[in-house]
């Protein structure tokens, strides 16, 4: 037997000068025989602790055995038992921070590429066009509303549906899939691989009506009449500011916005698609998170000369994934740190034309372990820019909790959620992901979704609450 290398089997990837120039997905994912070749370092340890990081609790060892025996079919059924999204999760979740940070290889080399091989065998699987629909038991009878066609939703619906539920889906924008059309761009995760996910979900039986505001058109009481139980999978769509001078000024974008325009309005295929959106030549994020890293990377694509991210903490305090950070330095994004922004300067006709930041210094330890900012007095400097992008952070979309009488909410405005059931202080609302925690991650949003499927679960069989 061959010797297993040390190190993770290289992804192929558009080379930084091309990619560039294009939309196109960044990474070409395993051939079969390099992802056999990944699996084979796998331990298949007796007892596996990756398991332990995986918040849908995929039998991470199961199908990487199936990989190193070239039975992709049966990897892919196994996968999917527990992930209705492994095609998405393999391109965007942090591995590095849950698998395969207790992956036991890990601990003398380097670990498992296990996103690597959940994403090769969904692409094996969507290519090869032999998707399996499990069987679906017969009808309970009962019925279940799901508000938000994001991860956590989808998730919900999955699993009610392979419980023998009717569930209906409603969603408030055009597509279904949240942040997932929304906010992840093309070139990171291509949204064709989220609609083929999606037609697996309508293949379980799942409903999914588009356009619909739940909260204005109807009311969560409303739903409760006709429904025998309602998930509330909103998200978390209500973007933070820095509240300084000059942020209201035209040029100015949120993250959400500025990715909204160029991810599910498709601005980046002008004049194909006619979505109005400030390109810019020199182009200010500001934030450090993988939101940072998607907004600069996108100012590249969309013609920028120079993509400037301005973080107020050093490069090692970043949050975003250690590959979001490389591909974007790769990419010639600038990285401004240890400054923030103190205020935007505008022209006579109000667009914006510079930043004024002030430089900072690391102190003490803040809540997350980070070393907190503390601003340097008299040392202000100023950035010449045509547009900027605020990417610090996102809070739960306020809508239904707004308009629902009864439905408690935390301090940030996140509804207030049973962790271990997902229910809610009204009977029968279940809620979870980023409505419930603030702005996650996708798998976190998914994990969540399976604990409130099986509150859900128990709810429907008992009535108890």
């Amino acid at each position: 037997m061959a010797k297993v290398s040390p190190k993770k089997t290289p992804m192929q990837e558009q080379p930084p000068k091309e990619r560039i120039k294009n939309y196109d997905e960044v990474p070409f994912g395993y051939t079969n025989e390099e992802a056999v070749l990944e699996a084979l370092r796998c331990l298949q340890c007796k007892n596996p602790v990756c398991i332990e990081g995986c918040p849908v609790e995929i039998d991470i060892k199961g199908f990487i055995d199936f990989i190193a025996k070239k039975k992709f079919q049966d990897g892919v059924i196994l996968l999917k038992e527990k992930n209705i999204l492994p095609a998405i999760c393999g391109r965007v979740c942090p591995q590095e921070e849950q698998c395969e940070q207790k992956c036991i290889m890990g601990k003398k080399n380097e670990p498992v590429a296990i996103g690597r091989l959940e994403r090769f065998l969904a692409d094996w699987e969507r290519n090869h066009g032999v998707i399996e629909i499990p069987e679906i038991p017969k009808p309970t009878g009962k019925k279940v509303a799901i508000v938000g066609a994001g991860p956590a939703g989808i998730t919900v619906a999955a699993d009610l549906a392979r419980w023998g539920h009717k569930v209906d889906m409603f969603e408030a924008l055009h597509q279904p899939g949240g942040v997932l059309v929304y906010g992840i761009p093309e070139f990171r995760l291509p949204k064709e691989i989220v609609f083929k996910e999606i037609d697996f979900l309508i293949k379980l039986g799942v409903n999914i009506y588009t356009d619909r505001v739940i909260g204005m058109i109807q009311s969560i009481d409303e739903l409760l009449s006709e429904y025998d139980a309602v998930f509330l999978g909103t998200g978390a769509g209500l973007p933070w500011f820095l509240e300084v001078p000059g942020e209201n000024l035209n040029g100015v974008y949120s993250a959400n916005e500025y990715l909204t325009r160029a991810n599910l309005m498709k601005a980046y295929l002008f004049p194909k698609y006619k979505t109005p959106i400030v390109r810019g030549k020199r182009v200010a994020t500001v934030g450090g998170g993988n939101v940072a890293m998607d907004c600069a990377r996108t100012a590249l694509r969309l013609g920028a000369e120079k993509s400037i991210l301005i973080y107020r903490r050093a490069k090692e305090q970043m949050p975003a994934r250690d590959e979001e950070i490389h591909h974007a330095e790769e990419e010639g994004v600038i990285f401004q740190l240890l400054s923030n922004p103190a205020a935007f300067h505008g022209d006579k006709n109000n667009w914006v034309k510079e930043v004024e930041c002030v430089r900072m210094k690391l102190g003490e330890p803040d809540d997350s372990g980070r070393r907190r900012p503390v601003p340097i007095d008299g040392a202000n400097f100023r950035m010449p820019i045509d547009l900027a992008v605020i990417a610090i952070g996102n809070s739960p979309n306020p809508l239904v909790p707004s308009v629902t009488p009864g439905l408690k909410v935390e301090k940030w405005g996140n509804i207030k959620t049973d962790l271990e059931t997902g229910k809610t202080s009204i009977k029968g609302v279940f809620a979870g992901g980023d409505v419930a925690t603030g702005a996650a991650t996708v798998i976190l949003a998914m994990g969540a979704g399976r604990i409130a499927a099986r509150g859900i679960q128990e709810y429907l069989e008992t009535g108890k609450w």
